[in-house]
């Protein structure tokens, strides 16, 4: 970064204007850099923070609620407010599939608002900055439904990175991999 000062001298005082220019450096930048001249690439200025870096998307993480740290009257507490009740809901997916969406049934396992753990019984609210009503996708089937999508789409759905996505995409197939009885799947294996 190339710092110029200049002095100026004003009514007997004098005073440092500071002007500050970015040399870019290196293939990559300088192709980065015509390629936006060029019209190429365009680049959303609110995404692009002082230093010329791009900024993160800001989303909430996902909270887990651990249920050991719950003390036995807040357990009770959620009991009271909460009680267990029965009401209809899909049992398979055909019952479900032409219902509204997004799916007011939260406790669904393929619902993508919440995760329970299934041995330490913690709950993992996956959006806590949204509201059930609010979610544009909420059923793991819907997205199945839809065919292949990318790791980045992925991620904006399930609130994870695109990373952490490829990340358990490998973890998955290397499982699959390993099952004794994989002939059967090997058309859906990669």
């Amino acid at each position: 970064m190339a710092d110029q000062a200049e002095a100026t001298v004003g009514h007997g005082e004098e005073t440092n204007e500071h002007h500050v220019t970015h040399e870019v450096q290196g293939s990559l930048a300088l192709a980065f850099e015509a390629a936006l001249q060029s019209g190429e690439l365009s680049v959303n200025e609110e995404e692009i923070d002082e230093l010329g870096r791009r900024r993160r998307r800001s989303r909430a993480r996902a909270r887990t609620i651990s249920i050991r740290r719950l003390s036995k009257a807040e357990l009770n507490r959620g009991r009271a407010l909460y009680p267990e009740e029965e009401y209809w809901r899909p049992r398979s997916r055909g019952e479900c599939a032409e219902m509204e969406r997004p799916c007011p049934f939260v406790s669904c396992k393929y619902h993508l608002y919440i995760d329970v753990h299934p041995v330490r019984g913690s709950i993992k609210v996956n959006f806590p900055d949204v509201e059930v009503w609010d979610m544009t996708d909420s059923c793991a089937l819907d997205i199945a439904d839809r065919g292949g999508i990318t790791l980045e789409e992925v991620g904006e759905i399930m609130n994870l990175t695109r990373e952490r996505v490829r990340q358990l995409e490998t973890q998955g197939l290397a499982r699959l991999q390993d099952l004794d009885d994989v002939s059967r799947l090997h058309d859906y294996v990669v």
